[in-house]
């Protein structure tokens, strides 16, 4: 078996501590969470968090200095992050029953996470992605920075 390269080890050890101080964050703001790292054949979500009638799916991105989120999350991304909601969502029917939401966790050493809320959203369906031709997502550029 071939061992993976000491850099994405880095890599991934920094991603699941961003993770947990992101999930840390969110809990002390007042959300459960749902899940972590919830990942089915159409995409993966790295938490699933919920507070009132809101069910917030949350991509986390760890770097080591403050970066413009904008410059970090790319389209393709943000759809995957859809499929895996739709796709995790699919088999849990009481998520129905909330507002979807798509939120953006940056975490730099030494600074309390960034928390972009809503900070896109998918111009339709993403049952529909297969069919649709380009980019199944929408965000403002400027709710980013």
């Amino acid at each position: 078996m071939i061992s993976p390269k000491p850099h994405r080890v880095d890599a991934e050890r920094a991603g699941r501590w961003g993770e947990w101080i992101a999930a840390l964050a969110l809990q002390l703001k007042g959300y459960i969470i749902v899940a972590a790292r919830a990942k089915n054949r159409r995409g993966e979500v790295d938490l699933i968090a919920r507070r009132g009638q809101i069910l917030a799916f949350i991509e986390v991105k760890t770097r080591k200095k403050l970066t413009d989120p904008a410059a970090i999350l790319t389209s393709k991304q943000m759809t995957r992050i859809i499929s895996g909601a739709t796709g995790w969502a699919t088999t849990r029917p009481w998520t129905q029953h909330y507002q979807w939401r798509y939120d953006f966790i940056l975490i730099t050493p030494w600074r309390w996470p960034l928390h972009l809320r809503d900070a896109w959203r998918p111009h339709n369906d993403p049952t529909l992605e297969s069919r649709h031709k380009g980019s199944n997502v929408g965000y403002d550029r400027q709710r980013l920075k």
